[in-house]
């Protein structure tokens, strides 16, 4: 039998009410929670010694529940003469100093300042059932009486789902009436409901609004808090409004992923925030996979700091991977930020706790498994927090990961994505003193290797006469580690770094170890006035690199930004590499339409053009030359393999690592022109 109203104007007529009482006959109905999950905010804003008024009592027990604990003075009043009845005979030997009175909230007939507490269980609700004027009217006359009523320093204490209209009105009512404002959400009624209501697992979430009565107040009071965390003051309105939003908005979520399987559709995320931070502590990313035999139902997977960045970490494609080889039908992955201090993983599992149930699916009672890659939190320090009028906020960081010590540059504004990485090696000095220094040999983003082949294939082979250097323009600098690695591997390479920040230069030398020299030159400048100085002064490059990244994070190509390849400009780099050179780009591309017209320009512009994608990313390096001979497949595939292994050599003879840079025959099968 559904007992719910059809439509939200039943809730204010005095007939649904009679109604709804008769069918539920003795039992009583708590939408908004029972006396055990509100006792901790009633205890705290209202006190025995209060004379209190209950609005709305209906066949609710908190009033009873209340007076079983202490509290003596209660005046209840309802506008259904079922329900006073009914209370009236149900707490006459058991309650009797309990006062059950049938009354019209909107038209009271106390004396002026009767009482000190107003108590208000989802009846402002029942009321506000519309945003009419008509509807305002008669809340108007609600809370005109209410604060009639009320003793100076008395307390209006609401219940409330707080829809937007409700809420909105309160937000402009109370604090223009002198009433200090606070809301609070009750967490333990939305987990209870849950749980009540398993099968169905519709848990909205449940709000305590406390407004304090003030003769006079010299400028509006509005806090919001969780439970019983510590209270967030705002100066404006819009501010509360949007944290109890964002509430709102994160049950709708929970009751979603409670409600329905995602399989097939794109995995969820939501932030997790501290009461009072603006920046999230966690963010957790949901994830289904059809129901199948040897699946487990449900856990949670803790990324260890700096880690967060990876392939399987950081992209869809790699956390459905990780889904995979974890055999759990929905996966949380959650990520730690920085700027944060986690202490353990234990604490971790503590405080992600309750919003990792929340979003279980419904029925699950199993304790929730969690999974990571060791039993640490994983360590990040940051070394330095700036800022760059280019690129905004940035952090350099060390992190410690798969036994390695990495230094990053990270700008905020795409902090899942590292500008630049170095490993970072520990040498001991005089005095047994020890003392960091960058490994040039290490280049973390691989894009940056199969743009060094390009540069080994265009100063040797493309030029090989010995002991000549060969100019190599690279535009875009970052932390320096491309630059560094082909100013260590490649010794015939005199190499032009172009860098738009000063800041980033300051950065490279200073934390990424960069030197200029006579092989090795920085130029702060818009990288494409630099390309269009070079072609008007006849400025020729033996190879080009673009590895620059656009700051417009909403387009589909994050690397390079639009106007680096615009037919124009592309035109200069083909003048500039002349007949012998190579172009080489760094293409990061999500949007196919882009990627094809990029491709299109490219191929325009230069006799002979050829890619390679790198496996488990979104980088594709794209190779480009003016030379006739590259005209097959086959002709890139045997100039590319002699660099290949040419790079290999380079690495090793400079002692850059032990081991080949590359796998020559995996790169070359994946070259496509």
């Amino acid at each position: 039998m559904n007992l719910l109203p059809k439509t939200r104007e039943e809730f204010a007529q005095t007939d649904y009410w009679n109604e709804f009482f008769k069918k539920r006959g003795e039992k009583a109905f708590e939408w908004y929670g029972e006396y055990l999950e509100l006792c901790d905010q009633i205890h705290k804003y209202i006190k025995p010694v209060d004379k209190i008024l209950m609005l709305g009592c209906g066949n609710s027990k908190l009033s009873m529940d209340m007076y079983d604990t202490g509290f003596r003075d209660i005046t209840n009043i309802d506008i259904s003469p079922v329900a006073v009845k009914k209370m009236l005979e149900l707490n006459a030997r058991t309650r009797p100093d309990m006062k059950f009175i049938q009354m019209d909230a909107t038209a009271m007939s106390f004396p002026d300042e009767h009482f000190s507490v107003a108590l208000d269980k989802g009846t402002l609700d029942a009321l506000f059932v519309d945003d009419t004027e008509e509807t305002k009217e008669l809340v108007n006359k609600y809370f005109n009486e209410i604060l009639r009523t009320m003793r100076n320093g008395g307390r209006y204490v609401c219940i409330s789902l707080l829809q937007e209209h409700i809420l909105n009105y309160l937000l402009q009512y109370l604090p223009s009436h002198n009433c200090m404002l606070r809301i609070v959400h009750c967490l333990g009624v939305e987990q209870s409901n849950k749980e009540k209501n398993a099968d169905d697992a519709l848990s909205l979430p449940v709000f305590v609004v406390v407004a304090t009565k003030f003769k006079s107040l010299p400028m509006p009071i509005l806090e919001f808090g969780l439970a019983n965390d510590k209270m967030q003051r705002f100066s404006i309105a819009k501010d509360l409004a949007n944290a109890v939003a964002s509430v709102q908005k994160a049950a709708l979520v929970c009751n979603g992923l409670a409600r329905s399987n995602l399989a097939g559709h794109n995995e969820v995320t939501m932030d997790l925030h501290r009461p009072g931070d603006e920046t999230p502590r966690y963010t957790v990313y949901i994830l289904d996979q059809p129901p199948s035999r040897g699946l487990g139902k449900y856990a949670a997977f803790i990324v260890p700091q700096g880690r967060e960045i990876e392939w399987l970490f950081a992209t869809p494609a790699g956390r459905k991977k990780l889904q995979a080889s974890a055999k759990y039908q929905r996966l949380a992955v959650v990520t730690l930020h920085r700027d944060q201090v986690y202490s353990t993983l234990d604490e971790v599992k503590s405080e992600l706790g309750v919003s990792i149930k929340n979003l279980a699916p419904a029925g699950l009672t199993d304790q929730i498994p969690y999974l990571s890659l060791g039993s640490d939190v994983g360590k990040r320090e940051t070394l330095i927090s700036g800022f760059s009028k280019i690129s905004g906020d940035f952090r350099i960081e060390e992190v410690e990961a798969n036994g390695k010590t990495l230094r990053r540059l990270i700008f905020l504004n795409n902090q899942f994505v590292v500008q630049s990485e170095a490993s970072v090696k520990t040498i001991k000095i005089k005095g047994n003193k020890e003392r960091k220094k960058i490994d040039f040999g290490y280049l973390a983003c691989q894009h940056h290797l199969y743009m060094s082949v390009g540069v080994q294939l265009a100063t040797t082979l493309q030029h090989p006469q010995k002991n000549v250097e060969k100019d190599v323009l690279v535009i875009g600098l970052g932390g320096g580690g491309l630059c560094s690695f082909l100013h260590a591997a490649l010794p015939q390479a005199r190499i032009t770094a172009v860098e738009i920040d000063p800041i980033m230069l300051e950065v490279a030398e200073q934390y990424f170890d960069l030197k200029q020299d006579k092989r090795l030159h920085v130029v702060i400048d818009d990288g494409l006035s630099f390309v269009e100085r070079c072609r008007n002064e006849d400025i020729h490059f033996d190879a080009v690199l673009f590895d620059v990244d656009s700051k417009d994070l909403s387009l589909g190509m994050s690397c390079p930004p639009k106007s680096f390849i615009a037919p124009v400009i592309l035109e200069h780099i083909k003048e500039i590499i002349g007949p012998k050179g190579l172009f080489m780009l760094n293409l990061v591309c999500r949007d196919e339409s882009l990627r094809s017209e990029a491709l299109e320009n490219l191929q325009k512009t230069f006799s002979a053009v050829c890619s390679y994608k790198l496996d488990e990313d979104i980088n594709e390096i794209v190779y480009c030359a003016n030379d006739a001979k590259y005209k097959t497949i086959e002709q890139w595939k045997k100039q590319m393999g002699t660099a290949a292994r040419g790079l290999n050599g380079a690495v090793r003879e400079h002692k850059l690592a032990t081991d080949d840079a590359l796998e020559v025959a995996e790169f070359l099968n994946e070259l496509k022109l």
